[in-house]
């Protein structure tokens, strides 16, 4: 399973007086297994890449291949498509409807047209994955829970589908730091049960660098740059001009550099930078 995009580009009111141009000339491909990133200043295409990769919007121009299959073609059965590939939008807990949270996850598999058997076990598995048990909040109106507890009962009314490839727009957008946490170890339980696609647009630098195997950074509709989280990092002046910062872990390496200390600066995680800053602290020749 893999996304290749190939020369993508989308104009806004095309012919119209105000179009305007969100993605110009995008490449790039993500393979089975990955989880990529997509950070980019507000107004930078993020978003608008994202719904095309479902085919919630079709192109000005270019191709997008979803396992084998170009989503940009006429005739393509486009339910299916969005089986495969399952989009969370941002603030996804304002799109929940039903009366309970089961029926609510059990949305999507109703539509499958599967047995009442069937969608109960993706409802109990995928409530489980996002670290909520159907016997406690099943029969419960999803209004009453808190707002993390909506939102990871929005994903799993994503996760109940099984793509193939799992899109998060923003998912920890307007969290607090419990909830925020709570969101990052799902997405990565669920990554490695499914050992699926996941890609994830963000704001968040630390959690780009927890998360991802993957960074695409856009600007202005266009792909700026492609790479590993240690690649895209270390080209900090580039990503300034974007309007971006490097993770906190690697703020705190190069302050601690430019004090003095002769720190490693190629941390990106917290733990990194613990791990490099124990280290360093018992080295018998350390200056700081």
């Amino acid at each position: 399973m893999s996304i290749q995009v190939r020369n993508l580009s989308y104009i806004y009111n095309a012919g119209m007086p105000d179009e305007q141009k969100a993605l110009d000339n995008v490449s790039f491909e993500v393979y089975d297994g990955q989880i990529a990133a997509v950070i980019g200043h507000t107004g930078s295409g993020k978003s608008t890449l994202v719904q095309h990769l479902n085919g919630l919007l079709k192109p000005t121009e270019g191709t997008i291949i979803v396992g084998g299959t170009d989503i940009t073609e006429s005739g393509i059965a486009m339910r299916e498509i969005r089986q495969r590939v399952g989009l969370v939008f941002q603030y996804p807990e304002y799109q929940l409807f039903e009366e309970t949270v089961s029926a609510d996850v059990a949305f999507g598999p109703k539509n499958l047209g599967l047995s009442e058997s069937e969608i109960k076990e993706r409802v109990r598995e995928a409530l489980e994955l996002v670290g909520l048990d159907v016997d406690e909040i099943g029969e419960r109106s999803p209004f009453e829970l808190s707002g993390g507890q909506k939102r990871r009962v929005a994903i799993a009314g994503i996760i109940a589908m099984r793509p193939q490839v799992l899109i998060l727009d923003e998912p920890t957008a307007g969290l607090d730091p419990g909830a925020h946490r709570e969101i990052i170890r799902m997405i990565q339980k669920i990554h490695q049960r499914e050992e699926n696609i996941v890609i994830f647009v963000s704001h968040n630098m630390d959690d780009v660098a927890a998360l991802s195997d993957k960074v695409l950074v856009m600007d202005r509709g266009q792909l700026m740059m492609s790479g590993t989280p240690a690649e895209i990092f270390r080209q900090r002046d580039r990503l300034g001009d974007a309007g971006l910062d490097i993770p906190s872990a690697a703020r705190l390496m190069l302050q601690l550099r430019k004090a003095g200390c002769d720190v490693p600066v190629d941390a990106l995680t917290r733990d990194d930078a613990a791990d490099e800053l124990a280290e360093y602290l018992q080295g018998k020749s350390r200056k700081c």
